[in-house]
């Protein structure tokens, strides 16, 4: 039997809101049940107001008994960064993760890291590498950052690629995005439409999560202006709390005279309302501009959705691997045209049954126990 360790996880997580916090959460339970001692240091304060353009980077839900979550992290405090370093070393884990989805995080990382006890091994788990939104220094941040670490674990073999493309010349682990073990159990799209007040007779194409520019979500509303979909009794459904300004859509739903055929909740879905909405959907729709991978596609796995997706490595690799749903190039005229060869063949069907096939790969016990054999050989 292999021994067991002392890990802790440095990232958001409990009280902080979103797909990130929420995977953190997970990835310690799994490593619990897999035996291991976790902790997990979290923020007291992540981004200053003026980089989260989103209403609150908190949670009200209640926290998660089973884990020992401190607030310990200034992401903007060199003082507490050797404070936090400090605090690590007095635990001394075998093993810290370093949460990694963007370079504003690197100094912080690295101010941490470079303070750690050698006998310590430093691990990134990296959601993203290049960020979706480009900036001239995110190359030499991530440089900063990556030096410290002793090995890389990913979530998806295209971000896999691209840490191992920086040089640094060490292991890196190219992972999966896991499925939440415990979620809301699924429910009828019949009884999802209720409670949502969603029409029971209409196909409905789904957009969720975060509003952000590469998201594409114009692309898909012109998709629904174009002949060939515009006269289907298809419905665009979008849901998620909008990161840019919501003008933008809104008007051009009205200037394509799509009012009729969306509905929109521009609020921040909690996973009650993920789940709701996952379920009424007939397909779950990411026509991004980019993306390395998504946390969207494990929800719509969970709930048995299929997926159309955009051309992008990081996106349409689990969907062509496990056959869960279609591709499209970038082009709102090819999304349309996608989107009615879902609807009006025995698509939809196929791409659910492939699903639930797939479903056990994607395991957090798989995900943890794999990575912790890998991180045994370094």
């Amino acid at each position: 039997m292999k021994p067991k360790k002392r890990i802790l996880l440095l990232g958001p997580a409990h009280p902080y809101r979103g797909g990130i916090a929420d995977t953190q959460n997970e990835f310690a339970k799994s490593l619990q049940e897999n035996g291991h001692k976790v902790i997990l240091f979290t923020f007291k304060f992540q981004y200053p107001k003026f980089l989260f353009p989103g209403k609150t980077q908190l949670t009200n839900n209640p926290a998660p008994l089973e884990l020992n979550i401190k607030r310990k992290i200034h992401s903007s405090n060199p003082f507490n960064w050797a404070e936090t370093a400090k605090a690590i070393n007095q635990i001394k884990p075998d093993v810290v993760f370093f949460r990694y989805w963007t370079p504003f995080l690197a100094l912080c990382w690295q101010g941490i890291a470079k303070r750690l006890l050698s006998k310590i091994k430093l691990i990134a788990l990296v959601d993203n590498w290049l960020p979706h939104e480009r900036k001239p220094w995110d190359n030499l941040l991530n440089n900063y950052f990556g030096r410290e670490m002793d090995g890389f674990a990913t979530l998806s073999s295209h971000v896999g690629e691209e840490v191992s493309a920086a040089g640094f010349n060490k292991p890196v682990w190219f992972g999966f995005h896991p499925i939440a073990n415990n979620p809301l159990p699924i429910i009828s799209k019949e009884e999802a439409r209720n409670r949502l007040g969603w029409p029971q007779e209409k196909k409905i194409v789904l957009f969720f999560g975060l509003i952000r520019k590469y998201k594409g979500l114009d692309l898909l509303i012109e998709a629904f202006s174009k002949p060939v979909l515009k006269d289907k009794n298809i419905l665009l459904a979008i849901v998620g709390e909008s990161y840019e300004n919501l003008d933008v859509y809104t008007n051009l739903i009205s200037k394509l005279e799509l009012n009729k055929k969306t509905l929109t909740d521009f609020n921040f879905a909690d996973m009650e309302k993920a789940r709701n909405v996952i379920c009424a959907a007939d397909v779950v729709a990411q026509t991004y501009r980019a993306a390395s991978q998504s946390g969207v596609t494990p929800l719509a796995y969970r709930y048995q959705t299929p997926i159309l997706v955009s051309d992008i490595p990081g996106l349409k690799a689990p969907i062509l691997a496990d056959d869960s749903g279609s591709v499209s190039s970038k082009n709102p005229e090819d999304i349309a045209l996608k989107i009615i060869a879902l609807f009006e063949t025995d698509q939809l069907n196929h791409h659910t049954n492939q699903i639930k096939k797939a479903l056990p790969k994607y395991r957090w016990d798989n995900f943890s126990e794999n990575l912790m054999t890998f991180i045994e050989t370094l």
